[in-house]
């Protein structure tokens, strides 16, 4: 008999009931912590655990134990959690897919199809393989956070799995150790933080922190350890004077006192440059009581016996964070001269706030509505869904994303009195599109307080945001260099996207049917039945499609023009029978049409335009140095003018030579100012003892608005001369 038979044969036996207690000690454990489980579903694990027993029979981890402990000990850590038997059953079966004869069907019909879709969700997060934020992890990242959106329990298996990995990493190699730590801190945590699990995430960056810098990892845990009596002392003495103070209030409460991980000692250290002394130099406690109205009665009772310190108190109760927590933060000042930091939050609370989603699981157990964080995360991921559609890569999927892992929240109101929560830095610009795609992509203005302000404005907690919109208006390349959010950067890169196409689109057909014209010819002319041949033998979905590639240079207009028309019409060389009409351009085709940095043509110049490959049209002007080259491929030439209605600003060059001394660039600049251009850079090109001759990157409107601004420079007296580089 094969391998592979006598392995999905040993899996169909253990199928069937064990009859002696042979149970290993691991096994016992989880059944122990699975104990919460009605009592019908506890032999379901046991069999699980059968069955996997036999599939990895065999196998062994780097530790030399039996393979089948790591998957029981994922069981195990989700057990901990309360998780269903569903979860737990699939944790146990993880692996077999991947690296096992057993196959999804086997476990569909012995544990039914939500485990199998389950273990298949995992198994296809296990081939993932992240090298870095960057490159493959991207595209990973990408089937992560779908496999996510299906079912919430895959990716909880899957931090579970990485968990145990981490808590057995030592028969690694260092290499690995610190590849693997590093990959769990850029990945992993994150989401857990994300996903409200602060457990897990904890564990995940201490472990991590562990395994990358060991020696480090070390010390400040000795210094933890061996904390002098004169701290331990008045963390009791506080602890004493704030539980009487509760009891005073008849305040039903549990007090516990908040020890800092190493990583979050380190982290802190290095990020705002302090000594272990003055990070440890902060008492934290947590009260926890039994109701909301009682979490602001302790907020006042601890408030009595140790004054607050102004401006530290945050109400993430009345507004919680993205990932469904809430409590009361407050920070006193204590008898010894060091900050308490106290939170407070009800039993539900605390729970949500270290389980996260894992809270009140509840898809086996009936009646009970999704916690905070379960909601929240459905949200966020439901969000996330819609932004990688409209994201052109898994690059630009995984940039977006970054901003939404490493959340640090401001909360703010709609006029309405809605509370938005957004990243911090977040703009104006970010709460237009928070609030509605169509209201983001519409933006002009916003008034924050009431008071006008840009879109670049930053917004703080508390402010009342109002966003002005016109119909007319549409998103800029420029609204990318300040949001943050992911749905602000994707939605605006999408409209980007749609509009460059249309431009495309306009201004192909203009420049085919010119090419067609000298063929005594026009699209319109065409037979249907040939231009669709065409498109469907090039592939193109639609004629768009193939006007805009025509645009952007992936196709010559003339040989675009030959294709579409019968082959035995043109032998004759009647293309010249014609003066190739000009292309009238607006300046607003910016998609599709650049303007040459060597020359930087404004309106008003003698241009012309050269065809470039996936570029579009470059425009020059006629007495660009460069058009000498481009002569030598006359069939890339494209005629082409400014239209009388020409909008926007165009790049300029001005060399000044000016007098060196003090304020004379200050004088330049407001004489600029005055004729209405902006000064994109300026620079120093030579400087001697009484002259320097000055670069500046103006903007103007056409030629016109240029000579105006030159006219105002040579009135100068610091001024010696203007000139158009």
């Amino acid at each position: 008999m094969s391998p592979a038979r006598t392995a999905k044969a040993k899996a169909k036996a253990a199928v069937e009931p064990s009859n002696g207690d042979d149970t290993p000690d691991y096994v016992r454990k989880l059944l122990q912590a699975a104990s919460y489980l009605p009592k019908e579903q506890l032999p379901l694990l046991r069999r699980a655990w059968e069955v996997g027993a036999a599939a990895h029979e065999g196998q062994m981890r780097k530790s030399g134990e039996p393979y089948i402990t790591h998957p029981v000990a994922v069981a195990g850590v989700l057990a901990d959690m309360g998780l269903d038997a569903e979860t737990l059953i699939a944790a146990i079966l993880h692996d077999t897919i991947e690296d096992t004869p057993l196959g999804r069907e086997e476990i569909a019909a012995e544990f039914g199809e939500a485990v199998a879709e389950l273990v298949d969700g995992v198994t296809k997060l296990d081939k993932l393989k992240f090298r870095d934020r960057q490159e493959a992890a991207a595209e990973s990242f990408r089937k992560m956070l779908l496999a996510m959106s299906r079912d919430l329990r895959v990716i909880m298996i899957k931090l579970a799995d990485r968990l145990h990995n981490m808590r057995t990493l030592g028969a690694q190699s260092a290499e690995a150790r610190k590849r693997i730590a590093r990959e769990t801190l850029d990945i992993y945590a994150p989401i857990a933080q994300r996903l409200g699990m602060n457990l897990i995430k904890s564990e995940l960056q201490d472990l991590s922190f562990r395994a990358m810098y060991p020696l480090r990892h070390a010390i400040i845990e000795r210094h933890i350890r061996s904390q002098p009596v004169m701290r331990r002392e008045a963390m009791a003495q506080i602890e004493a004077h704030l539980s009487q103070r509760l009891h005073k209030e008849g305040i039903a409460h549990r007090l516990v006192s908040r020890i800092k991980t190493p990583w979050s000692i380190y982290t802190k250290m290095r990020g705002e440059n302090k000594s272990f002394d003055r990070v440890m130099d902060v008492f934290g406690f947590r009260v926890v009581v039994q109701s909301v109205p009682a979490c602001y009665h302790a907020l006042g009772a601890v408030h009595a016996v140790y004054k607050p310190l102004d401006g530290r108190f945050r109400d993430f109760i009345a507004i919680p964070k993205a990932n469904g927590y809430q409590s009361l933060h407050t920070v006193l000042f204590g008898p010894y001269g060091s900050p308490i930091e106290v939170q407070i939050r009800t039993e539900e609370m605390d729970l949500v706030a270290e389980r996260g989603v894992a809270a009140h699981w509840s898809y086996k157990f009936g009646s009970e509505a999704p916690n905070s964080a379960q909601s929240r995360a459905h949200a966020w991921i439901v969000e996330l869904i819609e932004n990688q559609r409209a994201a052109g890569s898994s690059l630009e999927f995984l940039d977006n994303v970054k901003v939404d892992l490493f959340p640090d929240e401001v909360y703010l109101f709609t006029p309405k009195g809605k509370i938005l929560s957004l990243p911090r830095n977040a703009t104006a610009l970010d709460f237009a599109y928070a609030v509605h795609t169509d209201i983001g992509n519409h933006a002009v203005a916003s008034r924050v307080d009431k008071k006008l302000v840009p879109l670049r404005t930053k917004l703080t907690s508390g402010q009342t945001v109002e966003i002005i919109t016109a119909k007319s208006a549409t998103p800029k390349p420029q609204w990318l260099e300040f949001v943050v959010t992911s749905k602000a950067r994707t939605a605006i890169r999408h409209q980007l996207k749609q509009l460059e196409h249309e431009d495309a689109v306009q201004l192909g057909h203009r420049m085919l049917d010119n090419a067609l014209e000298q063929l005594d010819s026009s699209l319109e002319r065409l037979p249907q039945q040939r231009l669709e041949a065409f498109l469907a033998e090039h592939r193109y979905p639609r004629l768009e499609a193939f006007l805009a590639d025509v645009a952007l240079g992936n196709w010559m207009p003339a040989q675009a023009a030959q294709a579409l028309t019968a082959y035995a019409e043109l032998r004759g060389g009647g293309h010249n029978r014609h003066v190739q009409e000009k292309i009238l351009i607006t300046g607003s085709e910016r998609g599709v049409v650049s303007f040459a940095n060597c020359c930087q043509p404004i309106p008003g110049d003698d241009i012309m335009g050269y065809h470039t490959a996936g570029k579009g049209i470059v425009v020059h002007r006629l007495d660009c140095p460069n058009v000498v080259e481009f002569r030598k491929s006359p069939e890339r030439w494209v005629p082409i003018d400014w239209d009388s209605k020409v909008s926007g600003d165009f790049d300029a060059s001005l060399l000044v030579d000016v007098e060196n001394r003090p304020g004379v660039l200050a004088q330049v600049a407001a004489a600029m100012a005055q004729g209405q251009s902006n000064i994109d850079r300026v620079e120093y090109l030579e400087r001697d003892f009484n002259a320097a001759v000055l670069r500046f990157q103006i903007q103007v409107r056409d030629r016109t608005h240029l000579a105006e601004v030159m006219r105002r420079l040579r009135r100068l007296n610091v001024v010696n001369g203007v000139r158009r580089q």
